[in-house]
């Protein structure tokens, strides 16, 4: 069975949950909860708060930007992904996740984003794709308090938001699959193409 390593939030749990139904080949290892195995296939980087202000690259003018950090999460993350992307392994990153890729990479935040925090998903938000972006979804249910501003080493956008230019979708240059979207896929099956695509990377890996 082909292992995915990751971080969930409690309150997120039922939507990755229901999403991974349909991949019964496919296990998560939710770090949160419990030990992550030592081989693994792939990493699913989550949602959740603000990455904390000693991981950032980028001055913080104002400490109350950075709201509800988790050190102990960002720590895990930021200590796996280096390991994950010298492998060339396969990596979905989710709203904050692709904040933690972006970071990883050098890149920097956007510390508050006005407007992009409807927490009941009811506004859906058009997105202009680059030329050549694979994995297109015209609308999409984006919730986030903070965003990509400069770009880390090898990212590429795909799309951003047609109403402010916030990016929204990006993927790391000449690589296998290594995919981040600011909006959060798994709460909707509008979505499952993504995941398909992820997956579909994950059972190419080596046993």
């Amino acid at each position: 069975m082909k292992q995915i390593a990751t971080w969930i939030r409690e309150v997120d749990e039922p939507f990755f949950e229901t999403v991974f139904r349909a991949y019964p080949d496919i296990r998560l290892w939710n770090a949160r909860s419990g030990v992550v195995p030592q081989r693994i296939h792939g990493l699913l980087l989550t949602g959740g708060f603000d990455i904390a202000r000693d991981f950032l690259h980028q001055p913080v003018p104002d400490p109350s930007l950075i709201q509800d950090a988790d050190p102990g999460r960002d720590a895990w993350e930021f200590a796996l992904l280096p390991l994950v992307l010298e492998q060339r392994l396969p990596v979905f990153a989710v709203c904050r996740g692709l904040q933690v890729l972006n970071v990883a990479l050098g890149g920097t935040l956007h510390l508050d984003i006005p407007h992009h925090d409807n927490l009941k998903f009811q506004n859906l938000q058009s997105l202009c794709y680059e030329k050549g972006a694979e994995l297109q979804i015209r609308a999409v249910n984006s919730s986030h308090h903070q965003a990509l501003d400069q770009l880390g080493a090898g990212l590429e956008i795909e799309a951003r938001c047609a109403d402010d230019n916030i990016v929204e979708q990006a993927r790391l240059r000449d690589y296998p699959f290594c995919l981040g979207v600011q909006y959060h896929p798994e709460r909707d099956p509008l979505y499952k193409t993504l995941f398909d695509a992820f997956v579909d990377h994950i059972r190419r890996t080596d046993p």
